[in-house]
């Protein structure tokens, strides 16, 4: 085999990699032994004609694409080795020549590892984020727990009121006509949860178990629906059943049952004290993502297509990997969301982009201040990931084998780039400020009747 490199412009290189006709020769009989028992010429038993026989009715090249592809992986595996240029993306192959009795010649376009010209990454300016948790947000949380420990009773003398869980039968009229979609029967519906189109769910409060109760909505502009939208309609509602959550008493019986606590004021500083160090814990991220991101801005390179392309691929291999574990298959996911493989695609893009940047001036940063991986960072990581996956250090080690211990030092060597960057930055003090997540639906199947949002 042999390999020559062109280098081509931004950060692309098409190798040309030639192998000898003597292995073409043996691929093609491969290929022959392989499909020979599915030929079926009158006068020969299947499986019994002779290669030249094949070839001459059928052409020369009828194997030629077995042979390539028995071929190419193997001397493009072996092209890696030999090459001195660092790869980064999946190869992009065309066969150039195959004809037996010469030399079988393909190339592969891929994109070699870019060049980083480090800016400022030392004295990175970053606010200072005072940790303060007041007395109102460990009462939220204390109360998140107390929802969470409530019982569901059902409730029988009294009409639906905000907060209720009831079960309702349902139906939609506009212009005094029924429409598709509007109807539906012992459906479950939490009044205030926002499920049902604006102003549906409020009417119903008050509404009396048994008793039918009209609501008057007018569907939203940008209804999904479109010969509903705009539309003023009327929906007979009957509610059959309501459930409400009784809360636990807040006491020293609560605390002891939530938490290793007796007394609920030591349930309380536990609750503050969990709270404290998450907001510690999400300030350092903050911190290492603005720090990573200033040194980014500040740094050059020139980052090929092919290698964003490449990221985007193992993105998506990840979403699909976290979707499997939920049982779900990635087929599935496009089906239930209307997604296209494009789509995701485009979607992933800016992320695989600032994942690259983010690595390669890591790395860079890296290289420059001498911070590397000792053996005792190794045996450390081992160890926290044997405990992770719940298996002896050996076998971690075994399963990673000589690449994927280098893959660990590059990352714990990346880890103290980051660390460095954080050291060596500069803060400045900024008001402490206390923000809640803004809660916001996420984008599921289409709604199972017209009533729901």
């Amino acid at each position: 085999m042999s390999l020559q490199v062109e280098k081509l412009e931004k950060n692309m290189a098409k190798l040309t990699i030639e192998v000898g006709a003597e292995e073409l020769e043996k691929a093609i009989e491969t290929a022959y032994q392989k499909n020979k028992n599915k030929i079926s010429i009158p006068g020969f038993r299947k499986g019994k004609v002779p290669r030249k026989m094949v070839e001459k009715l059928y052409g020369a090249e009828i194997f030629y694409e077995d042979a390539a592809n028995e071929l190419i992986p193997e001397a493009y595996e072996k092209a890696l080795e030999e090459c001195e240029e660092e790869i980064v993306s999946a190869p992009k192959i065309d066969v150039t020549q195959i004809e037996a009795g010469k030399p079988f010649i393909f190339t592969a376009e891929v994109a070699l590892k870019p060049a980083v010209t480090l800016g400022k990454y030392k004295g990175l300016k970053v606010e200072k984020t005072e940790i303060t948790v007041t007395e109102e947000e460990v009462d939220e949380q204390i109360q998140k727990e107390r929802e969470n420990s409530a019982r569901t009773i059902t409730v029988e003398d009294r009409p639906v009121k905000d907060g209720d869980m009831t079960t309702l039968d349902f139906e939609g009229f506009v212009d005094g006509a029924a429409f598709d979609g509007g109807k539906g029967s012992d459906y479950p519906l939490t009044i205030g949860s926002g499920a049902f189109i604006p102003g549906f769910e409020e009417q119903l409060i008050g509404a009396e178990i048994g008793k039918e109760t009209e609501v008057n909505v007018t569907f939203p502009e940008d209804y999904q629906a479109a010969e509903l939208a705009g539309k003023a309609a009327v929906f007979k509602c009957t509610v059959k059943s309501i459930q409400e959550k009784e809360l636990p008493e807040l006491d020293d019986e609560f605390a002891s049952e939530v938490s290793t606590f007796d007394t609920l004021a030591e349930y309380r500083e536990d609750v503050k004290k969990g709270l404290e160090q998450k907001k510690a814990d999400a300030a350092k991220s903050a911190k290492e993502e603005a720090v990573v991101e200033a040194a980014v801005a500040d740094a050059q390179m020139e980052i090929p297509d092919a290698m964003v392309e490449t990221e985007q691929r193992q993105m998506i291999d990840e979403f699909a990997q976290r979707l499997q574990m939920q049982g779900l298959s990635m087929e599935q996911y496009m089906q239930f969301t209307g997604m296209t493989s494009q789509a995701l695609l485009e979607q992933t893009a800016p992320q695989a982009l600032k994942r690259i940047q983010s690595r390669l001036v890591l790395e860079a940063i890296a290289a420059a201040e001498n911070l590397t991986a000792s053996d005792e960072d190794f045996e450390e990581e081992v160890k926290s990931m044997a405990e992770k996956y719940q298996m002896e250090p050996d076998q971690i080690k075994g399963t990673l084998g000589e690449n994927g211990k280098k893959q660990v030092l590059q990352d714990i060597a990346i880890n103290k780039a980051v660390e460095f960057l954080v050291e060596n930055a500069k803060e400045g003090k900024t008001a402490a400020k206390s923000t809640k997540a803004k809660s916001k639906k996420s984008e599921e199947a289409p709604a199972e009747t017209a009533a729901e949002e």
